[in-house]
């Protein structure tokens, strides 16, 4: 019996966690933490035995998809980790940082708890940095290349193929005998907008059986790179020659290497105002240098930039701050400064102080380049909130905001379409990472464009394959 469970990214975004069962088998698909309204769910047990598990196959470093690794690990996991090199550096990275900012999320409700008599109550961090050397320590991490089957246990076998969504992600394509016959089915994890900035684009998915297809942007479609990119140039232009400063929340993964790729070529063609840039988060930083380490995996001009001047993203006016101390100084820029920060939904990191210091001023401008998921506080700015709360203290915002959702590292309606379409033998689709309403929208145009009838999955729902 072929059976798959999911205990997370259901009728949502965040969570990815996927339990396959194949005979006596039991395959994790993405191990992902919960962001935003959903977020109180990382505290509790996962209501399956991870001792139990026999492996996990890692789509990718986001950390929806890899953040409960740790967890995971504490609770009894012993199998083995499969994920492309690019995938298992970045989760490093991404799960340390994470690790940290819970520590000081904790300290800091801690002290306040403490004055209240209510400390004692107080949930802990579900992993600790610590942890996380230990989950890559004990643990086995093996590395896997794109386009090659291997066996994962007899008479299963996997196969990734780039999802172009950022560095390392992948499809994972799992191929198993049911009654004699070969069977295969899909994991989507996240796939790619096909924007070609930085990335090659998302490979075609020949044939399968089953999948379970991510729909982020099920219900919409993305505008056209070019118009992005010049709207993207607009709010730059403009607030720069008006003195102001533009403040980017951004993911550290792919979009912010995004970002540089486009300030570097504005500076290079003479079309970037005068001013300072900064990419002020430590884990950013970290991650562009695995983009440049890994730069054969990124498209040729990224490539010819690496060859040209030995860099693929640095240019004179961007400036890397990684110590708290570089962070503070950016303060004394008070006009015609790029801030890139993060975190990407604004739910922590340095980008917060840099609200504080700059939101309620009508000169600057809010740029953002990414998802925001229900509960955090970019979904409360994109949503028009008049006042925001940001370390106990309400501060009014004045600042320009603009949404642009052209950047996505998310195919939307139609790129999804287009990839599931070529899908041969496909009679098989389920609905995971969405919000219900997008997922509704994608259903009925999926039945209606390609004939296809897709099921949304719901929580810990045991579907036969």
């Amino acid at each position: 019996m072929i059976t798959v469970r999911s205990y997370g990214a259901t009728k949502e975004v965040t969570g990815s966690c996927h339990l396959l069962t194949i005979d006596d088998k039991k395959i994790l698909i993405d191990c992902g933490m919960f962001q935003g309204e959903y977020e109180e769910l990382n505290q509790n047990p996962f209501e399956f035995d991870p001792s139990k598990v026999d492996a996990l196959l890692l789509t990718h470093a986001h950390l929806d998809h890899c953040g409960r690794i740790p967890k995971l690990y504490k609770e009894g996991f012993r199998g083995t980790i499969y994920a492309t090199a690019p995938t298992i550096e970045l989760s490093e990275v991404i799960l340390l940082d994470s690790a940290k900012i819970m520590r000081e999320d904790y300290e800091t409700r801690y002290k306040k708890a403490q004055r209240k008599d209510r400390h004692k109550t107080l949930l802990k961090p579900i992993y600790s940095v610590a942890d996380v050397y230990d989950t890559f320590a004990k643990l086995e991490w093996r590395g896997v290349e794109y386009g090659h089957y291997f066996d994962l246990f007899e008479g299963i076998s996997v196969r990734y193929k780039n999802a172009g969504h950022i560095l390392g992600s992948a499809f994972i394509e799992i191929s198993y005998m049911d009654e004699r016959k070969s069977k295969k089915i899909v994991f989507s994890g996240d796939i790619g907008n096909d924007n070609l900035i930085v990335l090659p684009k998302l490979q075609t998915c020949k044939k399968s059986d089953a999948l379970y297809v991510e729909t982020t942007y099920g219900d919409r479609l993305h505008q056209p790179l070019a118009l992005t990119l010049q709207e993207f140039k607009n709010v730059l232009v403009s607030t720069l020659e008006n003195d102001g400063n533009v403040l980017i929340p951004s993911f550290a993964v792919e979009r912010t290497q995004e970002l540089l790729c486009i300030l570097r070529s504005m500076y290079k063609n003479g079309e970037l105002p005068k001013c300072e840039v900064f990419l002020d988060s430590p884990m950013a930083t970290k991650t562009t240098n695995l983009y440049k380490k890994y730069s054969f995996e990124l498209l040729k001009k990224c490539q010819k930039n690496l060859e040209e001047d030995g860099n693929i993203f640095n240019f004179d006016l961007l400036s890397f701050t990684e110590k708290p101390e570089q962070s503070k100084k950016i303060n004394d820029v008070k006009t015609r400064a790029v801030i890139i920060a993060g975190s990407g939904m604004c739910n922590g990191g340095r980008i917060l102080h840099h609200f504080k210091h700059r939101i309620w001023n009508a000169s600057n401008a809010v740029v953002f380049v990414g998802y925001q998921a229900q509960g955090t506080l970019g979904r409360e700015i994109v949503d028009g909130a008049k006042w925001i709360e940001i370390f106990g203290e309400k501060i009014i915002v004045k600042a320009s905001i603009h949404t642009i959702n052209g950047f996505s590292a998310h195919a939307d309606q139609n790129g999804i379409l287009k990839w599931i379409k070529k899908i041969k033998r496909l009679q098989k689709v389920f609905l995971v990472h969405g919000e219900l309403e997008a997922q509704k929208s994608f259903k009925k145009v999926l039945k209606k464009r390609v004939g296809l009838t897709a099921k949304i999955v719901s929580y810990k729902e045991k579907i036969k394959i």
